[in-house]
């Protein structure tokens, strides 16, 4: 199992928490962090991505379930279908042409999934009234990596401007605000 398989079981686990943890079906029309989606569209803009990033690779993922009739249904489709191809060492390994440059499929899971994962996994956390912590090696690294990315960020539709939070403020916490979340 490769690292990057290893990181995305334990995301998608987490990711998978939230999910079952939400409390009623009623609680996923509650408004997000993220402004004008509740946490159905944040679920579902996770779902989508999972079933697009093989296609940049000539990938197929087609899937059957509705976020709109069964959030955690939908939400394990897409998850395991994903998991499926990056268990395929040929399949994870091809290749594309992406925004950044020559990369593979498994490392574009790796890094802008796994942005999504931990962060949309506090989304809902928070939107449902759940335990928002996150696993505090993954906050590292993926601040980190949202840090890198720098400016591409801002563009229309990403994340919102940085949030004010002290220099002090626990790890989590300026993760979330450099993303435009108040913590």
């Amino acid at each position: 199992m490769t690292q990057v398989l290893k990181r995305y079981d334990f995301l998608a686990a987490e990711f998978t928490r939230r999910v079952a943890g939400v409390p009623s079906p009623g609680a996923w029309d509650a408004p997000s962090p993220c402004a004008g989606w509740s946490a159905r569209d944040v679920l579902r803009h996770v779902v989508e991505t999972c079933a697009a990033m093989p296609g940049y690779v000539g990938l197929t993922v087609e899937l059957a379930g509705s976020v709109a009739e069964d959030p955690a249904a939908a939400w394990a489709e897409a998850r395991d279908a994903l998991r499926e191809i990056l268990a395929d060492p040929a399949r994870a390994a091809l290749e594309y042409d992406g925004f950044f440059g020559r990369t593979r499929l498994e490392a574009t899971v790796d890094r802008f999934l796994g942005i999504d994962l931990l962060v949309h996994g506090w989304d809902i956390a928070r939107a449902t009234g759940q335990d928002e912590t996150l696993p505090d090696a993954e906050v590292a690294r993926v601040y980190a990596d949202v840090v890198a990315l720098g400016d591409s960020l801002r563009a229309e539709g990403v994340c919102g401007p940085a949030v004010e939070v002290p220099a002090d403020a626990p790890a989590q916490d300026r993760l979330l605000a450099f993303l435009g979340r108040t913590p």
